[in-house]
């Protein structure tokens, strides 16, 4: 193993060009759990969230996601504060059109109303410090407003310069498809993990289709890791951790899956970068499919 693997692990994970022009490295960060409780407000340790950061980019990272929605807005003032200015390789994409009113996970709300995301997309460029957004992802979907007019403002942004590429997040097919017809689409972060993949009819679809696949929640070992189980007995062989794995076999499972494992700590982000180091056999990749 090269030196350049152990120190910066996330570069052993390959690359994907997002939209055909911008590369990253397949294993990225995600920045959510930076923020406070409930994904609301200042974290509880605002020395480690900056160690957070730095650190993940000197392991080799280049793809960090984060939105507006989370702190609201305290995330992306973290990142700027943190790696600003951004290295030349360095990928943050960010989202809008979720909306808070509070902390904890009802406290979500779709808006999709083009004069907001032109409002919101304005404002990530103010707090991450930058003139175009790499990656500008539509949170969710506004079930209130059309389709055609939530990406159809992404893409006049897209049109002035202040996003370079677009992308959806929690879609079926049939939404990405229709998203597709109003402006090119280049990635879909949806829900998927080795223990519930739901989206994978989405995740085929993106790899048919060259489209970056990003799954949120990413590591859920639970039932996996327990003693005996087969997580637990793949990682005594290797070892590594079950959350390693996990991120071990995404990144198997398929080479548009871009994983963007979150923690607010500096020693879980360093577990979670090695996972690009673990080589899944075709036999454990296939029993760990079947495990569920």
């Amino acid at each position: 193993m090269s030196t350049q693997s152990t120190a910066r692990p996330a570069v052993a994970s390959g690359t994907f060009d997002l939209g055909g022009d911008l590369t990253v490295n397949r294993l990225g960060y995600g920045a959510m759990q930076l923020t406070g409780p409930g994904v609301w407000g200042d974290p509880r340790d605002p020395d480690e969230a900056i160690r957070v950061l730095r650190r993940a980019v000197e392991l080799g990272v280049t793809f960090i996601d984060t939105a507006d929605a989370y702190g609201p807005f305290v995330n992306e003032q973290l990142i700027r504060k943190a790696l600003h200015p951004y290295a030349d390789d360095l990928v943050i994409a960010t989202k809008g059109g979720q909306t808070r009113q509070g902390p904890g996970p009802s406290n979500w709300t779709p808006v999709g109303r083009p004069e907001y995301l032109r409002q919101q997309a304005e404002l990530s460029l103010r707090h991450l410090a930058v003139e175009r957004i790499d990656l500008y992802q539509l949170h969710r979907i506004d079930p209130k407003v059309p389709l055609a007019e939530q990406i159809g403002e992404l893409a006049r942004l897209q049109q002035e310069g202040k996003i370079r590429h677009i992308g959806v997040s929690e879609v079926t097919v049939e939404q990405l498809k229709e998203a597709r017809t109003y402006a090119e689409i280049v990635s879909v972060q949806n829900l998927y993990n080795l223990a519930n993949r739901s989206a994978e009819d989405v995740l085929k679809y993106a790899e048919a289709e060259n489209i970056a696949f990003i799954p949120w929640f990413p590591i859920a070992t639970g039932e996996l890791a327990r003693p005996g189980g087969p997580l637990d007995a793949a990682s005594r062989r290797h070892g590594a951790s079950p959350s390693q794995l996990a991120l071990a076999w995404l990144l198997r499972r398929s080479a548009v899956m871009l994983p963007i494992p979150g923690t607010s700590r500096v020693a879980h982000l360093e577990e979670n970068a090695g996972a690009a180091l673990v080589d899944l056999s075709d036999e454990e990749f296939e029993a760990l499919a079947a495990a569920l």
